[in-house]
């Protein structure tokens, strides 16, 4: 039989995603444009600039991420 006074496990932060999505205050999952990285030369001032925009997952991505990082 269970004990009286047992507790119930937490739930575990997926790293991963921690290091690459951030919830906002009205609970949005912001991410960081790709293709920032390295290879920088060949694109255009136009679509560097661009990439400097956060974007914000939306739908089924978002509903999944936040799963995977259930204390924000």
């Amino acid at each position: 039989m269970p004990h009286k006074h047992q507790k119930k496990g937490k739930q575990k932060t997926h790293k991963g995603v921690a290091k690459r999505f951030r919830l906002t205050k009205t609970g949005k999952v912001k991410k960081r444009t790709a293709g920032r990285q390295h290879i920088l030369s060949k694109k255009t001032r136009k679509r560097k600039r661009q990439m400097r925009q956060d974007g914000y997952l939306t739908g089924a991505e978002a509903k999944l991420i936040r799963r995977l990082l259930p204390y924000g």
